[in-house]
């Protein structure tokens, strides 16, 4: 804050002294405290969800189809997928309905593939807006997560409806709602990962060469094309797989969907438990890097 003493008006064009307190200024680009820079987040929860809608809106505006390719790459994926393991390499012995459980395993899986892939890009995919304005920078992967769910909405409607109409058909039973708690904790999850990469590519860009690759493995060890029952006699891998939180994500849906049982409560408790640490961990590992995001390189 300025002062100047104004009593005696300069007459003769003398230089007059001014005052400056500089006890409420705080250095450009600081980084707040964690729960002030949460409800600054919060504060900007409206431009979320607008730079959400209006980047889908953005989104294949040059493709003759336009928003249809959302439903189709799924479905085209699935198709080479069941072509490809479920015929020629023969996955599908011992899975009921095993269309629908390749369904499942592929919607559910690119939901997370394509968040967190989209999300790592968050700060080096937007470092002109990053360097330009002054927001709380953690806004942007929020924004991205919750553009995917969005445009996954469709794709899990499209999910349902295969389910349904492609025999053998599965009736739809009140345990079916336990399909938003399930893709909520899917979404944290994705979150809180999409935090934690960001960062990462923040600072290290050829990482996200790395992701590329990591997240196709992880496909191979999430059961998305074939049954855990191949494992009985390899307990190990069976109790890595069980640790896995995409593979929990598929066999929970398709418990409530194709089986028709409560998915076990071992399945909520991992789930659960790295929601929770990969969200916690994600958020102050991003809050940490704050002041670097809008520096030049």
């Amino acid at each position: 804050m300025a002062t100047e003493d104004a009593s005696k008006p300069s007459q003769s064009g003398d230089v007059q002294l001014v005052k400056v307190d500089g006890s409420g200024f705080t250095r450009v680009g600081r980084r707040p405290g964690l729960w002030k820079y949460l409800k600054q987040v919060w504060d900007f929860r409206h431009f979320i969800v607008f730079d959400s809608k209006s980047r889908i809106a953005g989104e294949s505006s040059d493709d003759s189809l336009g928003r249809v390719w959302m439903v189709l790459n799924p479905i085209l994926q699935g198709a080479a997928y069941f072509l490809v393991f479920g015929i020629m390499l023969d996955t599908s012995r011992g899975i009921d309905n095993f269309i629908a459980y390749l369904i499942i395993g592929v919607f559910m899986y690119r939901f997370t593939a394509s968040t967190i892939t989209a999300g790592s890009k968050a700060i080096s995919g937007n470092h002109a807006l990053v360097t330009a304005f002054n927001f709380p920078r953690m806004t942007l992967p929020i924004a991205i997560n919750v553009r995917e769910m969005m445009r996954h909405t469709t794709t899990y409607i499209t999910m349902f409806a295969l389910i349904l109409l492609i025999p053998p058909l599965e009736p739809i039973t009140w345990k079916w709602l336990l399909f938003f708690p399930i893709v909520a904790l899917q979404f944290l999850f994705n979150l809180g990962l999409s935090m934690i990469l960001a960062r990462i590519v923040a600072d290290w860009n050829d990482f996200t060469h790395i992701i590329t690759f990591a997240t196709r493995i992880w496909m191979y060890l999430s059961a998305v094309f074939y049954s855990t029952d191949r494992f009985a006699d390899m307990p190990l891998v069976l109790n890595l797989m069980y640790a896995n939180p995409l593979f929990n994500v598929l066999d929970m849906t398709r418990d409530i969907l194709l089986y028709d049982t409560f998915p076990e409560p071992m399945r909520w408790i991992v789930l659960g438990s790295w929601t929770l640490g990969v969200l916690v961990i994600g958020t102050i590992i991003f809050w940490q890097g704050e002041e670097k995001y809008g520096r030049e390189r």
